[in-house]
């Protein structure tokens, strides 16, 4: 447990790191945003560094950023002079909703759709592979595109722009960009879910609970779905971090004020503080969600229960 947690803490310091030698490196300053192309005097210059840190040397500045997050400070947005903690949470729900939206769908049409597939086998086994086929390759800016033009603007079924008010507005927004999102990942646990059923239907105990008489809803419940469940909630956590990711694209696909699009515009405009905040949120949810991953896999199969029992009645 505690090399987990140290090498969560590594990955969060060096990832920060790079991000930060990244920013630092690109062509452009956040002055060129704050001056908007005015004549100023060199003193006014040279305030507005020594304000923002600009000035400070690469480390320094980096250090500097880390004693504030130690206590708990993420830093001034360069570009609008508030706080980052504040300009986060306000952009936060729609980004958290957004990505359990996803979850959701991904998790009931790819577990759903690959249980069927498994299942059934034949001519629905063959178009389901071929659909998820075709899902695998999509990325995420195609699909949205794809969905704009079909949907929003074709049919004008769902809005194209904007994240809504209120939970139902919300939902309706958010559907187009949720399924832009989950489209790919679908696919994915679509076909581990095949696979992984495919793989206990011709096991051992699967044949000997029919030769037990066993009925078929209690077979696929028992000994089909408690064994396949584990390698499943395995991807399914580790698309779950990626979607964190892919946010980014989806929100300035639909112009939705979350997380992801303030990350692209604080990039463009080299606001060190917002971006570092942001980074170090997904580098900290992909620790998270992978340490729950592996704890999850753990309490789900009992061998690796079993085995920790064993070593330590070893030792």
């Amino acid at each position: 447990m505690w090399s987990r947690l140290v090498i969560g803490a590594v990955s969060v310091l060096v990832g920060t790191f790079v991000v930060f030698g990244a920013l630092f490196l690109a062509p452009g300053s956040p002055l060129a945003y704050l001056l908007g192309g005015r004549a100023v005097s060199p003193t006014t210059i040279v305030d507005l560094k020594a304000h923002y840190h600009l000035n400070q040397p690469f480390l320094e500045r980096y250090w500097h950023w880390l004693e504030g997050l130690v206590h708990g400070q993420l830093g001034t947005s360069i570009i609008a002079g508030e706080t980052v903690g504040h300009l986060i949470a306000i952009r936060a729900p729609t980004t958290l909703f957004l990505v359990v939206y996803a979850f959701a769908l991904i998790v009931f049409t790819g577990f759903g759709v690959g249980l069927l597939s498994a299942l059934r086998g034949g001519r629905l086994d063959s178009t389901i592979v071929l659909v998820t086929s075709v899902g695998l390759a999509i990325p995420s800016f195609v699909a949205a595109i794809v969905l704009v033009a079909a949907f929003g603007v074709g049919f004008g079924w769902f809005p194209v722009f904007g994240a809504g008010t209120g939970f139902l507005d919300r939902l309706w927004h958010l559907t187009l960009p949720a399924i832009a999102l989950a489209i790919s990942a679908s696919a994915v646990v679509s076909r581990f879910t095949r696979a992984a059923v495919r793989d206990e239907l011709v096991s051992e105990h699967v044949t000997t609970a029919i030769a037990r008489g066993l009925s078929w809803p209690e077979i696929v419940r028992r000994h089909i779905l408690r064994n396949a469940v584990i390698p499943i909630t395995t991807i399914a956590g580790v698309l779950i971090a990626t979607l964190i990711a892919g946010d980014v694209v989806v929100e300035t696909a639909f112009q939705i004020n979350g997380i992801g699009a303030y990350l692209v515009s604080a990039v463009s405009d080299k606001d060190f503080p917002v971006v570092q905040a942001i980074t170090l949120i997904m580098i900290v949810a992909f620790v998270v969600l992978n340490t729950t991953v592996d704890a999850l896999y753990f309490l789900l199969d009992p061998r690796l229960r079993r085995h920790r029992v064993e070593a330590r009645g070893a030792t």
